[in-house]
């Protein structure tokens, strides 16, 4: 086992300087660096790189929760799940149940991970990385989603215009056709409701759970191509093709638009912060700049330069600090959040820049 003390003083070599415990979060980012084949370990208290955890394939996304002690990275081409427990930093398990695979959710202490080849929903026990029940699916899955009780998934199908909703105690699935293109599927935080990403007709498809019937189609000045929650679940973010703005969307209650406002060129992935004020950090591929939206207010408040083609962007447990990927440059920006992000020349500045690898996609932050 590694200790924290060797890991934090590797983590101080690689940096060349020592900086206060108390200016960074207590904990690591682990990120999936794609072209790398490799997740790197980055100690946000030295704010550098200590681990390269190799998987001789590409990883596309990882993965942890609240209550469990590891990451899980997902290498989609072979159909693999790394574990890559949090004390250790290193590979100790694995889990293939096909030959390849598209995602992965964790909810408490089962992963659920949505695979090609077969076609098929596996769940498997944290605990022992075995299946605790598999489901098939009738065709070509695009995306999935798993509500916050775990007990339902839902996947969508793309082009095929239709939606499985799966039981995970009876495993029975129910499905929905849409007569559209859908992309991307979230449940609400309470899991009654189902937003779908309808691509074809740029509108947001929202579903009764439990009867699996339409409530209300929402027409979208943007394709949604990206979704992303406040922390409380309350409002809805929507970027994509279309237009330059993120498009503000109140999904309870009577789900409704509130607001389409200019984001940077070529808005993406979104991350937003639980500060007061909350913040939504907007990722500007096409620029190499992250656009800081004050969600009270509803406006863009600053701008930062982070790097080549950032595609992801999270923030840390404590709210300290919003981490941003960049593809093409292969670093990790951050961006110190505090109180008034605002200036007269609407700029916010980098706090630090980490080299990580080689096209970094996802990342997950973890208490150390």
């Amino acid at each position: 086992m590694i200790s924290r003390r060797a890991l934090f003083g590797a983590g101080l070599a690689l940096a060349g300087c020592r900086r206060k415990r108390s200016s960074g979060f207590p904990g690591y980012a682990f990120v999936a660096n794609q072209e790398g084949q490799a997740v790197a370990a980055v100690d946000l208290t030295a704010f550098a790189v200590i681990r390269h955890i190799r998987l001789n394939a590409q990883p596309t996304e990882v993965a942890s929760a609240a209550g469990v002690r590891s990451v899980f990275a997902l290498t989609p081409d072979t159909g693999t799940i790394h574990e890559i427990p949090i004390d250790k930093l290193e590979v100790t398990r694995k889990a293939q149940r096909g030959a390849a695979a598209l995602s992965m959710r964790v909810r408490g202490k089962t992963l659920m991970a949505l695979y090609r080849s077969p076609r098929k929903l596996s769940a498997l026990r944290i605990a022992d990385l075995q299946p605790a029940w598999e489901a098939p699916l009738p065709g070509e899955a695009r995306d999935f989603d798993v509500s916050p009780d775990g007990e339902t998934a839902a996947v969508s199908f793309g082009a095929e215009g239709r939606i499985a909703l799966v039981d995970a105690t009876t495993r029975k699935v129910r499905s929905i056709v849409t007569d559209t293109e859908v992309g991307a599927v979230r449940f609400q935080s309470d899991g009654r409701a189902l937003i779908a990403a309808d691509l074809g007709r740029r509108m947001l498809l929202i579903y009764d759970v439990e009867t699996a019937r339409l409530i209300v189609r929402l027409p979208l000045a943007v394709r949604p191509d990206n979704l992303c929650f406040n922390p409380d679940g309350g409002q809805l973010f929507v970027t994509g093709d279309g237009l330059d703005a993120a498009v503000v969307v109140y999904p309870y209650h009577t789900p409704q638009v509130a607001e389409t406002v200019l984001a940077g060129r070529g808005p993406a992935a979104m991350a937003a912060s639980d500060t007061r004020p909350p913040y939504l950090f907007i990722t500007n591929p096409p620029s190499g700049e992250v656009s800081i939206l004050n969600i009270t207010t509803r406006r863009v408040i600053s701008v930062a330069a982070v790097g080549a083609e950032p595609g992801y962007v999270t923030v840390t447990p404590d709210q300290q600090f919003a981490l941003v990927l960049n593809r093409k440059s292969g670093d990790m920006a951050v961006l110190r959040i505090h109180a008034d992000m605002a200036n007269r020349a609407k700029t916010a500045a980098l706090f630090t820049m980490i080299p990580v690898g080689s096209k970094p996609v996802s990342a997950v932050v973890r208490e150390a």
